[in-house]
């Protein structure tokens, strides 16, 4: 029985050494001297003060900012603690509820567009922290944060092109505007008199 023993005591000590602290400890080191900023979280520091993440979306309700996606996660959006979907199906009435409500405050907060409504600003991801949302339901939002802020659409349209990624190659993804970016540039080339 010792004879068996010894060796699958030391072959568990040499793994869990190898596994558990080496590898872990080598893939941290290199992935902080390859990519510092990812590794750090992607944050975005702007005057001195931490903003955010690129990485998870953050709660808008001002008129004067586009809106992201709606996060389902509790207690409060966006919590990166507590990262979780809805779990309604398509069919559930407690979604489809969810889904007038966020319909009803949208055209609350913009009476005059008569514009669909693009279906990731009244719909939850599964995650409940997406940063960014498509350019459409950026453009339907255009109008009320131009008057909001007073400026013209036209010069809010390009700050939005500049703020577009596209999809990779052109044909890998979608596009896609990370929503925290484009309201900071806002506030930096639009300030709020």
């Amino acid at each position: 029985m010792t004879t068996q023993f010894r060796p699958a005591f030391t072959l568990l000590l040499v793994l869990t050494l190898l596994c558990g602290g080496i590898y872990p400890l080598l893939v941290t080191g290199i992935g902080q001297a390859a990519f510092p900023a990812q590794a750090a979280g992607s944050m975005i520091v702007q005057d001195g003060k931490l903003r955010g993440s690129r990485l998870i979306g953050q709660p808008f309700s001002s008129p004067r900012y586009f809106w992201g996606r709606p996060s389902a996660t509790a207690p409060m959006p966006y919590n990166a603690a507590g990262s979780s979907g809805s779990n309604q199906g398509p069919l559930n009435p407690a979604l489809v509820d969810a889904v007038k409500g966020r319909i009803a405050a949208l055209h609350a907060a913009d009476p005059a567009n008569r514009q669909p409504v693009p279906v990731d600003l009244v719909t939850a991801s599964a995650s409940g922290l997406d940063p960014e949302i498509s350019p459409a339901a950026i453009l339907y939002q255009l109008e009320r944060v131009a008057r909001a802020r007073g400026i013209a659409p036209a010069a809010l349209h390009q700050l939005v092109g500049r703020h577009t990624a596209h999809p990779l190659l052109g044909m890998f993804g979608e596009a896609r505007v990370n929503v925290l970016e484009l309201n900071l540039a806002l506030d930096r080339d639009f300030p709020v008199r």
